[in-house]
């Protein structure tokens, strides 16, 4: 989805998520719905604006609160990035898809 899709998205759906990466070493997010795989080098996290997939080492989650959608994490960060969660649900041959076949 083009960037200018997902911030027109973001806007009338109401949606914030704010992500804080401090020291690459905590990392704040809110806007988290379910953390759907963790280990201490990969968590996949949904979120309110797709999947969020964060890389590192020695990765933990120090709090996790899907009440109110917050989710710290803390460990050595390397990598963020977001897919889209339909691809995933319609079986795109995503992480997940691999693990459970």
């Amino acid at each position: 989805m083009p960037i200018e899709d997902r911030k027109t998205m973001a806007n009338t759906t109401n949606v914030i998520q704010n992500i804080i990466l401090e020291n690459r070493e905590k990392l704040n997010i809110t806007g988290v719905l379910d953390v759907l795989s963790f280990d201490d080098q990969v968590v996949i996290l949904e979120t309110e604006l797709g999947l969020l997939t964060v890389k590192g080492e020695n990765i933990r989650i120090n709090k996790l609160s899907l009440d109110s959608s917050e989710v710290t994490i803390d460990g050595e960060i390397y990598q963020m990035a977001y897919s889209e969660k339909e691809g995933i649900e319609k079986g795109g041959g995503g992480f997940l898809n691999k693990i459970f076949k």
